[in-house]
């Protein structure tokens, strides 16, 4: 048996040769520590800047702009009323808290003002970016890799619109992106300890392989999963396709560890633990989210036990501020299933979600004319576009291509997860086509098409050595003289991310609302689909 230890890049050949089965090369990470978090912080000290800079501006005269509307009163609701919002325009509250209960963590510190209800949007835009590289730069194991999706998702139109504005869907962006990097580090935990299990000679005691313990990351993404459903009902589209990758990340673990009975060992030792860390404690989490709801004695349907719905019944056994949150469920349901387009609920800015992936059909959130000055022209106006940057988001359809081929061709675990994260974000909703729907649902593939850019840009790029250089026992590489074909794949991703981020600079007025003459605005509206 090969040593746990040794790199596959100093074996035998007979080794490699060997009927036996080979053990993955002990690998769970970039070793540059230092370096790696100093390159994080700065790109999150750029995301910082560039959203939080006149962060109060645009506003409809000093009120909410498009559907911060809903959501910044209802926080305020939170703020001043006990935790509980309700929305008089539609007669009951027709999201989960959880997002709303992010924005009224900054209202209550800025105040009922655009500062007030963007303030957590905008941390979470910026904390989003700072997962994004680390969550790559641990996928790729390079910090490099990890940079490039830190500046592609800083660069993109979309996340940077909608982490200045007071909505939900900036949230489910960040609570989504950090449970699939704790599954992440989960998948790289499991492979150490069966790693160090290999080691000891434990592999083989039963045929199902070691039990793996207590998989605290695997938890932590179950709780983030909670909140993602907590601020919208889309989050259990993530704890399906989560649920099923951190299935497959088990199996493929204990195959490469050489269990004999990898599928079965996966069925008694793992799918109990994940459907408790992915299933049961994602449903406490959102329960425990209407914590404000349970105290309250006004929050919508409290009280539909007895008056909306009789006390017997079959389920009469539950408490009856579970039996009132079910039916408030249920009318809420109701509300959303009623928004259809066959119902004539239509849209001038909706889109389908075939149009999602490339941004065919942006949001227009903001716009004024006529009273507008500043542009240096007698007549001036100003927008805010919710729009993917066209550098990033037309590369979308090929991007997804190669990655779905090095998934099923090469077997490449770091593609095939993003492809499951991306599907969640984007599969679903065909399947309710004539439900109303729009671009800013695609926020939360902004961060999953960043990441599979990134490796494929790291594919270009190859290694900054050549093939057969051993590593030290330290772990770091011998000198090696740079190869040719890592300068010129280090020269094509600097030419694509200076692309990407000229682009992001031409978009720049209409993204933030800057005053510019009503030629420049049409110089803007690249395809007639975005007018």
């Amino acid at each position: 048996m090969i040593p746990v230890t040794e790199s596959r890049a100093t074996r035998p050949v007979s080794a490699l040769i060997s009927p036996a089965p080979l053990r993955p090369t002990p690998d769970f990470g970039p070793l540059d520590t230092a370096r790696g978090w100093a390159v994080t912080l700065v790109l999150t000290l750029i995301a910082a800047v560039t959203r939080f800079a006149n962060l109060n501006y645009p506003t409809d005269a000093r009120t909410p702009v498009f559907d911060e509307k809903h959501y910044a009163p209802q926080a305020w609701q939170m703020v001043t009323g006990g935790g509980v919002e309700d929305n008089p325009a539609y007669g009951l509250v027709v999201h989960p808290p959880v997002g709303k209960q992010f924005i009224a963590i900054s209202e209550a510190l800025f105040g009922y003002n655009a500062w007030g209800w963007r303030g957590t949007a905008a941390l979470a835009g910026t904390v989003l970016v700072l997962l994004v590289i680390r969550i790559v730069r641990r996928m790729a194991r390079s910090t490099l890799i990890g940079a490039f999706a830190g500046v592609l998702l800083i660069a993109d139109g979309l996340t940077f619109v909608s982490s200045r504005i007071g909505m939900l869907d900036i949230f489910m962006a960040l609570l989504v992106t950090a449970a699939f990097g704790c599954l992440i580090v989960d998948r790289d935990e499991v492979r150490q300890r069966l790693a160090r299990a290999d080691l000891a000679g434990r592999i083989a005691v039963t045929d199902w392989g070691p039990r793996l313990g207590v998989r605290w990351w695997r938890f932590g993404a179950g709780v983030l999963l909670g909140l993602a459903c907590g601020t919208k009902w889309s989050g259990v589209y993530y704890i399906v396709f989560f649920g099923l990758l951190s299935v497959a990340f088990d199996v493929s673990a204990r195959r490469a560890y050489g269990v004999r009975r990898p599928w079965v060992g996966t069925l008694v030792r793992d799918v109990g633990p994940a459907l408790y860390a992915l299933v049961v404690i994602p449903l406490v989490v959102y329960l425990s989210s209407y914590w404000a709801w349970f105290a309250s004695e006004s929050g919508v349907y409290r009280h539909a036990v007895g008056n909306q719905v009789g006390t017997g019944g079959a389920f009469a056994f539950l408490p009856d501020a579970l039996r009132s949150l079910w039916y408030y469920h249920g009318e809420t349901l109701a509300f959303h299933s009623g928004l259809t387009n066959s119902a004539g609920n239509q849209h001038p800015w909706e889109s389908k979600p075939w149009t999602w992936p490339m941004g065919l059909r942006p949001m227009l959130y903001y716009y004024a004319d006529g009273t507008v000055t500043g542009c240096g022209e007698a007549q001036c106006v100003k927008a805010v576009m919710a729009v993917g940057t066209p550098a990033l988001w037309w590369l979308a359809l090929p991007v997804l291509g190669w990655m779905a081929w090095r998934s099923v061709v090469r077997r490449d675990w770091r593609y095939a997860a993003v492809l499951v994260a991306y599907g969640a974000g984007l599969l679903p909703w065909f399947l309710t086509l004539d439900r109303q729907m729009y671009y800013f649902y695609a926020v939360v593939l902004a961060p999953f098409l960043a990441m599979g850019v990134a490796l494929v840009l790291g594919d270009i790029l190859g290694s900054a050595r050549p093939a057969g250089i051993p590593r030290s026992p330290t772990g770091t590489y011998l000198p090696a003289p740079v190869n040719e074909r890592y300068a010129l794949g280090l020269l094509i991703a600097s030419i694509y991310l200076g692309l990407v981020i000229a682009n992001f600079v031409w978009l720049w007025p209409i993204l933030t609302g800057h005053p510019i003459s009503p030629a420049t605005w049409q110089d803007h509206l690249w395809l007639p689909s975005w007018r």
